[in-house]
């Protein structure tokens, strides 16, 4: 009896387990169509769809006859065909209505994990979110990104619905990639269209800067808000002409640039986009005054959007709780949640993996209609599974991390002190998870995740990447476990 007979004939008959011979089968998956029965299975750390039956879905996928199941692997040809048979595998838009979380998804394995997290809460899981960036430093590219998560929503049987971010985005040719691809959401970096010179100049300076300007902007600024006063959120904003002239220098170019984008591309997507603005890379926090005004300069000129994140006050660091005056926060997020909340848009929390300290807030003042982005801790929690379960690969890792962490500033802005990190031989194997635990250690290793991916030693082989992956594969359940019980408690405390 060959070594996938068991699972043939189980397939067949519509019911399966666990494990077919030799095959990890996971039943949750077993999806039907015509004449066609479909699950996932794994063999020797290999994932393959199998497939037994006849008709237009089992010619459709590309594999091979084994035992009399059909093995196909899970290449982008074959993502697209569960695509066009079970709707639940294809990403959508989810609107204003309902919290989202992003789950931003580095190695590409985390999402039956998420998956399970969010299963049966009032949240819904942006899946595929990698920006330009990620992508560069894990050597990753946009199909890959929307293949994995369509595959963990079929493994898992998950028919609640998933989106897909393409993540802070600047370039048309990227935004029009994206959108080719199926992403069901964009996220509009404004940074380089941002003026961020404009902070710390005089009035006199900004007064020029702003008079050569064409006179039809303006006028157009000027007889909008100029010596007026808006309610907004119970309370009131007035543009004298120092907030207007300031504001316009800073912000006009980009708003100019989201007309563009939402013109050019979401209106013409053909169907729903969750189309995001951040404002949040710049230099000082989004004033109120400067978010009211952005988004009134929006929808006066016709557009909608899905949500928009604004720089906090404070300091939202890769990887760590948020630092600064909780108090003061509180009492901006207030006014930054009241104005998304009358214009329609959710409020967007960047870099909010592990802000556990404000997340009640967030959840409280956005009354539970929130997009919050984490990426970073989901590859944290990874390295964690590693560390408990192959000590050796996280020693290298670590020690690697340590010699190349100035390599990885480049990318990433934090504050670690590689001098308060516990050294490596002071720490038994049973101690090492709890490096996780620590703000610099987590730092460090958060921010080097590509430096360690793309490793290469000097014949050209994986350093660690190889090694990792198959640990993981190996240990699928507890990296399931892990990603459960940590993005869990950022869900619980955002009330979801």
């Amino acid at each position: 009896m060959g070594k996938y007979a068991a699972l043939a004939q189980a397939l067949a008959q519509g019911s399966v387990n666990a494990s077919e011979g030799e095959v990890k089968v996971y039943p949750q998956s077993l999806a039907e169509h015509g004449n066609t029965k479909l699950v996932m299975v794994k063999d020797n750390h290999t994932k393959y769809i199998a497939a037994a039956g006849e008709g237009e879905l089992y010619d459709a996928l590309q594999g091979q006859v084994e035992d009399g199941a059909k093995l196909c692997p899970l290449t982008h040809e074959n993502r697209l065909v569960l695509n066009r048979f079970f709707d639940y595998t294809v990403p959508r838009a989810f609107g204003t209505q309902i919290a989202t979380i992003g789950l931003g998804d580095r190695l590409g394995i985390a999402s039956p994990g998420h998956i399970k997290t969010v299963k049966g809460r009032d949240v819904r899981p942006i899946l595929a979110q990698q920006s330009i960036r990620e992508l560069n430093l894990t050597g990753r590219d946009y199909k890959q990104v929307v293949d994995a998560a369509c595959y963990a929503v079929f493994q898992e049987g998950y028919k609640d619905g998933f989106g897909a971010d393409g993540d802070h985005l600047k370039v048309e040719a990227d935004i029009e990639m994206a959108l080719g691809l199926g992403f069901t959401m964009l996220t509009l970096d404004c940074s380089e269209k941002i003026d961020n010179t404009v902070e710390g100049t005089s009035s006199a300076e900004q007064e020029a800067k702003y008079a050569a300007l064409p006179a039809s902007v303006r006028e157009h600024y000027e007889s909008r808000y100029l010596n007026q006063t808006f309610t907004v959120a119970g309370n009131s904003i007035t543009f004298d002409r120092e907030t207007l002239i300031k504001n316009v220098l800073i912000y006009g170019a980009a708003i100019d640039f989201m007309e563009h984008i939402y013109n050019t591309y979401i209106v013409n997507a053909g169907r729903e986009i969750d189309f995001e603005i951040s404002i949040d890379e710049t230099l000082t926090p989004t004033a109120p005054e400067s978010h009211f005004f952005v988004a009134k300069e929006l929808y006066a000129r016709g557009l909608t959007i899905y949500s928009m994140a604004p720089r906090f006050c404070g300091e939202f660091q890769k990887g760590i709780d948020y630092i600064g005056d909780i108090a003061q926060f509180e009492k901006e997020l207030v006014i930054h949640a009241g104005i998304a909340d009358d214009f329609g848009y959710k409020l967007s929390i960047h870099s909010g993996s592990d802000k556990f300290s404000v997340f009640e807030l967030i959840g409280k003042y956005t009354k539970g209609r929130f997009h919050v982005k984490t990426a970073g801790t989901n590859w944290l929690e990874a390295v964690r599974t590693v560390a408990q379960v192959n000590p050796s690969l996280y020693r290298r890792m670590h020690q690697y991390a340590l010699e190349h962490f100035e390599e990885a500033t480049a990318y990433y802005h934090v504050s670690a002190d590689l001098g308060k990190i516990k050294p490596l031989d002071q720490v038994s194997d049973a101690e090492l998870p709890e490096y996780m635990n620590e703000d610099n250690a987590r730092q460090l290793i958060h921010i080097t995740y590509g430096i360690l991916l793309q490793a290469k030693d000097a014949q050209g082989n994986s350093l660690f990447k190889d090694e990792f992956y198959r640990t993981l594969s190996e240990q699928e359940e507890a990296y399931e476990a892990s990603l459960k019980k940590h993005i869990g408690k950022h869900l619980d405390l955002l009330g979801k």
